[in-house]
């Protein structure tokens, strides 16, 4: 039997606005208490106690996340990192939050493309952009690109012709492609049946 989300409380202990909008937005039918630190916490504990705790915790704090003296370990889950951490947090939640009002819907668990998409390239763009990376975009379409005309190809067993027309490409525009993305070309050949 699960828990009605209306009856699930959550205690935000981070100061991020955004950290702190993106969990309001994951979890709207749930009671969310938003401290900025443990200096602004309710002085009584909640009654009933608090389901989830997430704690915004640096590793370069000199100390291990101390909870609230209101939150039972043991009876509580808690959720403590980054600002960076907890952001990829509330988005996984609000995936799952949708996947469950697609899958109430009827209409099943896959995410769009666009939505994965959109969930893949925050992190490849986080990360890049944290190493001082340049030119980003030749860099994601040639890495989106290369799967695409592979998985093009392997649909139409190899057929390059097929292949251009799936795509969109003309035939040679796809052959450069091919070799500049040095794809490779396994084709698949039909099987002669032989008389004996």
């Amino acid at each position: 039997m699960s828990v009605p989300l209306s009856a699930f409380s959550i205690l935000l202990l981070t100061g991020d606005p955004d950290v702190q909008t993106q969990f309001t937005l994951a979890f709207p039918h749930a009671s969310v208490t938003i401290c900025q630190d443990r200096l602004s916490l309710p002085h009584s504990p909640p009654n009933p106690p608090f389901d989830a705790v997430v704690v915004e915790w640096a590793a370069e704090q000199d100390h291990a996340v101390t909870l609230p003296t209101c939150v039972d370990p043991a009876k509580t889950l808690v959720i403590a990192g980054s600002r960076a951490v907890l952001s990829q947090t509330s988005k996984l939640f609000q995936h799952m939050n949708r996947s469950d009002e697609g899958m109430q819907n009827g209409k099943g668990r896959d995410l769009s493309l666009e939505d994965y998409l959109d969930l893949k390239m925050g992190d490849f763009v986080r990360g890049m952009r944290n190493g001082s990376a340049k030119n980003l975009h030749p860099m994601l379409i040639s890495a989106v690109e290369r799967p695409l005309i592979s998985s093009a190809l392997r649909e139409t067993q190899g057929n390059q012709i097929q292949a251009a027309e799936l795509l969109g490409l003309n035939r040679n525009t796809l052959r450069k492609k091919i070799t500049d993305l040095h794809i490779p070309l396994k084709r698949k050949r039909a099987k002669v049946a032989r008389d004996a």
